[in-house]
């Protein structure tokens, strides 16, 4: 009984410990990594002595196993095939020539540098391939570079992962049989990647199948059926050949994610939440079994050997996997700083530590610490360096010029205007072939289609621009188009016109009042405003808020606006270009390009001598009034 109890407590220490390290994390923007590994080691035996996986025995292996599979399939399920289309060629080369790069590398640095015999040598090369997704991808999520190099970036972790851990599986296979043949170290390789391959495409086929012709299984339940077939695949390609369960977690994650399975969103909200679970897990446990002696003991030619691995061998690999590439050298050079090493390099390097031991092998601990010291170096330089790189290089999202804009009316033509005069690209889309027709008038690319379809947001280009804007009529049309656009290709700045505060306690707006703005002001009128438009009751003005005065002319525009007189459109700040934001704070500096209603009957204006084409007017852009 009090060994049941003293497991439990370990458990439960695990998670308390694991979801607070997330919670900080996440409050100072680090990489998580870096405080799992903190608390593990403080709870472990060099710490505060609370926590003793060993007490797991075999179940600590069981738990490595499954949940190691829980996250390489969430990995996948996250990759998109259609992004990965356009960074193909240096990803195939980074999982394949790269891996071959990183072991022949850093076997030799390990050798010559940290004095380890040759066997051992590749055997930690081997364990440190893999760059992981569970510390690439919350890492992209707080620096958010350009999509192709976050794709490439995501991609590789994904899919090297299950690489390196067979591939660590065939060299420790070689040494523990002492067996140097090299077409059977080669057909163990490829046939592990065969059958877990095989198997998690057929089954993550099936898998998609029940959950979409199954309607008689609740939404909540459905997710528990894709855990338990995930393991039950990742069981079944482990009992055909060892170590193929992660290539076929990896597989089925991909197929699934690629198919068109109803609910998705749900489902991978899901298997997020699960994944961070078990990574937090995963590595205070580890952390805790881990020696800081051991590290200490390693020497400083360990200390050069992952210095080469870092600053020698990434960089040579970027370089020859990404030759044809169309990545700039700004790109490339983030690449090769940013190889983060994760949780499948700590596991299976803790599992491989067991194992050579029990075989009376030397070098399981010296290992497992050297691999721990990678893990650290990595994951401290380059996570907590890599916003400071990303800025430094010019390659954050948030760079992303040009707009997608769904709806082709008045107002959303001026913005695409105001978009072009700045030499900023716009594509803009709609169902109404007249609208259509209005836009290619004025030169603009324009979809006659709906702006749910993803293949002509793909072809619009939405992966790689800064804005998108949904603005037809219709409130609540928008505020999907946004979700969709914010879902399926993250653009940096995602706004649309809607009547709902963007505080709003309801479950929608919870979830993604951060990636969806409300734009211009609250509750638009925004069939108002385009009669305003084509019945040229309009001026277009800017205004540039300065320091003296500020707060008086923050209060007179904010009282033009609760009067429905003025609307504020652009906003220009440190010369970054972008729509208002309905809740954007405004700052000394900022110059505000908006409209102002200018309610004088028609007939006065004629007799003024005013023009009465709005349309010529907007298109000259007349000089501008100040407020």
């Amino acid at each position: 009984m009090e060994d049941s109890f003293n497991l439990t407590l370990q458990i439960v220490i695990a998670v308390v410990a694991g979801i607070s390290a997330q919670v900080l994390a996440e409050y100072l923007k680090i990489p998580s990594i870096v405080l799992l590994l903190l608390f593990g080691i403080l709870l472990g035996s060099d710490g505060f002595e609370l926590l003793h996986p060993q007490m797991l025995g075999t179940g600590l292996e069981v738990i490595v196993a499954l949940s190691t599979a829980v996250i390489l399939f969430e990995g996948g399920l996250n990759l998109e095939l259609r992004e990965l289309g356009q960074v193909s060629g240096s990803l195939r080369n980074l999982v394949t020539i790269g891996t071959l790069i990183t072991l022949l590398g850093g076997g030799m640095a390990a050798h010559w540098l940290g004095e380890f015999p040759w066997p051992i040598a590749f055997l930690y090369a081997s364990l440190v391939v893999v760059t992981g997704p569970t510390v690439i991808s919350p890492l992209l999520k707080h620096i958010r570079v350009d999509r192709q190099v976050a794709t490439l970036l995501e991609g590789e972790g994904v899919l090297i992962d299950p690489v390196g851990a067979i591939l660590a599986v065939v060299v420790l296979d070689t040494i523990l049989n002492q067996d140097p043949d090299f077409l059977v170290v080669m057909s163990g390789l490829f046939l592990r990647l065969g059958i877990g391959g095989g198997i998690g495409a057929v089954g993550g086929w099936l898998l998609s199948l029940i959950f979409n012709r199954a309607s008689f299984i609740s939404d909540e339940l459905k997710n528990l059926v894709i855990l338990a077939g995930m393991w039950g695949l990742f069981g079944l390609a482990q009992m055909i050949r060892s170590e193929s369960g992660l290539m076929a977690a990896v597989v089925a994650g991909l197929v699934i994610g690629s198919s068109s399975v109803s609910e998705q969103r749900l489902l991978r909200r899901f298997k997020g939440q699960l994944t961070i679970l078990c990574v937090s897990v995963l590595f205070i446990l580890l952390a805790a079994d881990l020696s800081i002696a051991s590290v200490f003991a390693l020497g400083w030619g360990s200390l050069f050997t992952v210095l080469m691995l870092m600053f020698v061998v990434r960089p040579i690999n970027v370089v020859l996997c990404t030759w044809n590439s169309k990545l700039n050298w700004r790109q490339k050079l983030f690449l090769s700083w940013i190889a983060p090493r994760g949780i499948v390099a700590a596991s299976v390097a803790s599992l491989f530590a067991i194992l050579l031991t029990r075989r009376g092998i030397n070098g399981g601990d010296s290992i497992k610490a050297l691999v721990f010291l990678t893990i650290i170096l990595t994951v401290v330089l380059q996570g907590l360096t890599a916003s400071f790189v990303a800025k430094w290089l010019q390659i954050t999202s948030t760079e992303a010029t040009g707009a997608v804009i769904v709806g082709c009316n008045p107002l959303s033509l001026l913005i695409a205007r105001l978009f072009r005069e700045r030499e900023e690209s716009v594509v803009m889309i709609d169902t109404d072939p007249e609208a259509c027709q209005l836009a290619e008038q004025e030169n603009f690319r324009v979809f006659l289609s709906s702006g749910l379809d993803t293949r002509v947001l793909e072809e619009a280009g939405l992966a790689s621009v800064g804005t998108f804007l949904a603005m037809t009529n219709n409130g609540e049309v928008n505020y999907v188009l946004a979700q969709r656009a914010s879902e399926e290709f993250k653009p940096p700045r995602v706004l649309a016109v809607f009547p709902r505060d963007p505080q709003a306690s309801t479950a929608g707006n919870k979830n993604h009042k951060d990636k969806i703005l409300q734009a211009f002001i609250p509750d638009l009128p925004i069939k108002t405003w385009n009669e305003y438009l084509s019945d040229g009751r309009v001026k277009l003005g800017t205004t540039t808020l300065k320091e003296p005065g500020f707060a008086f002319q923050q209060a007179h525009l904010q009282a033009l606006i609760r009067t429905g007189e003025l609307l504020p459109l652009l906003l220009e700040r440190e010369e970054r270009f972008q729509v208002v934001p309905a809740t954007e704070d405004l700052q000394p500096g900022d110059c505000i390009i908006y409209l102002l209603h200018d309610p004088r009957p028609m007939l006065l204006k004629r007799l003024s001598g005013e023009r009465q084409s709005t349309r010529l007017m907007l298109e000259k852009l007349p000089e501008v009034e100040e407020v």
